[in-house]
């Protein structure tokens, strides 16, 4: 299969991605006021336990949408999906590590993280959009840990806000003519 036809199956069937990032900005906006409002240890287990649903949360929204919901078996974006999808978990470590010592650069670091686990997307879907995504979370978290201080508290939100505003155009994104982006 070529690397062309690789990443519209990929578009196609993802929908350009737009589930996920829904569904993570729920999972973002639920952590974010969990640690407004409730407890900071709660809130990075609210991110980072969720996390693990993005991808079995975004499949549902998939089938409810109708048309496949997964790649075919043996389909070989499947290894890099699953790459990019174990990074994150395993970021969100030192993260937490980060917030048991001063909970407001928990959010800041999980969006560095996030924002770049994104990057491996840019070649899975074919789509420059992701690094866009990516550019905007990494910037935010960066900003949030050593520029303005007091971004920090908010960055959860903004995070959130970010993901949910980048759903419709991956959408529209992924149903564009295939091309590929390395």
């Amino acid at each position: 299969m070529e690397l062309a036809q690789a990443q519209a199956d990929v578009r196609r069937i993802y929908r350009g991605g737009f589930s996920g990032s829904l569904v993570s900005s729920v999972i973002w906006f639920a952590a974010s006021a969990v640690f407004q409002w409730g407890s900071q240890p709660a809130a990075m287990a609210v991110l980072f336990f969720g996390g693990m649903l993005i991808f079995p949360l975004s499949t549902l929204v998939l089938k409810i949408m109708g048309g496949p919901a997964a790649l075919p078996k043996g389909h070989p974006s499947i290894a890099l999906a699953m790459q990019s999808a174990f990074t994150v978990p395993l970021g969100l470590l030192v993260a937490i590590t980060l917030g048991t010592i001063e909970p407001s650069l928990f959010f800041a670091a999980s969006l560095i993280i996030v924002g770049a686990h994104y990057l491996t997307f840019i070649s899975l879907y074919g789509m420059r959009l992701f690094g866009v995504l990516a550019g905007a979370l990494v910037a935010i978290g960066s900003l949030a840990l050593f520029v303005l201080p007091g971004l920090r508290d908010l960055s959860g939100w903004v995070g959130a806000a970010v993901l949910l505003a980048s759903a419709l155009p991956l959408y529209l994104s992924g149903r564009e003519p295939a091309r590929i982006v390395n």
